[in-house]
């Protein structure tokens, strides 16, 4: 593995805090970009959640449910998120920084999860020839429903999610009524 793709793995959650604190700082929300931006985080959450009810990570390729759209669900649901709220911050300083961050570090984590699933599952190749990598495709695979599991969902502990969207909602919301 390249090693900028080995750093990337291990600084991505805690660049996501340091980004965070730059978030809090640099926005300058209004209700109707809260109200807006919060729309689209939601459906990133509902992508997310769907994607970790149905992986299995490590122990097989999984293709089903959102997997069988994109090969990447979670860093599409994370994707969306980011444009929701982004969106929410009225920043175009935020904005730059989640677009540097997705070319940085998400490209090449992306690719580096690529290479272990290659090496890991056979059928990875065959997977990637009829699945895209990241923005999805519309048609449906034959066979490839598959069902949600909300015990993979808290194993995941995808929650955290929802947890951190409703906090950052909430500073937003916080930055609107008392520093306007």
């Amino acid at each position: 593995m390249p090693s900028w793709q080995k750093i990337a793995r291990r600084i991505r959650v805690p660049l996501g805090f340091v980004f965070a604190a730059l978030f809090i700082w640099l926005a300058h929300p209004t209700w109707r970009s809260i109200i807006l931006g919060s729309g689209i985080a939601v459906i990133g959450l509902f992508v997310r959640a769907l994607a970790s009810g149905h992986v299995r990570k490590n122990e097989q390729l999984t293709m089903t449910g959102p997997y069988a759209y994109t090969r990447n669900p979670l860093y599409l649901g994370s994707l969306i998120l980011a444009f929701g709220f982004t969106l929410a911050s009225r920043s175009w300083i935020i904005a730059a920084i989640a677009a540097a961050m997705l070319v940085i570090i998400y490209i090449p984590v992306i690719h580096s999860e690529e290479e272990f699933l290659r090496a890991h599952f056979a059928e990875f190749d065959d997977y990637c020839r009829n699945v895209p990598r990241l923005f999805p495709r519309l048609k449906l695979a034959q066979g490839s429903a598959g069902s949600f599991s909300a015990h993979l969902y808290w194993k995941h502990r995808e929650y955290n999610a929802a947890v951190g969207a409703a906090a950052i909602i909430a500073v937003l919301v916080i930055k609107v009524l008392w520093f306007p």
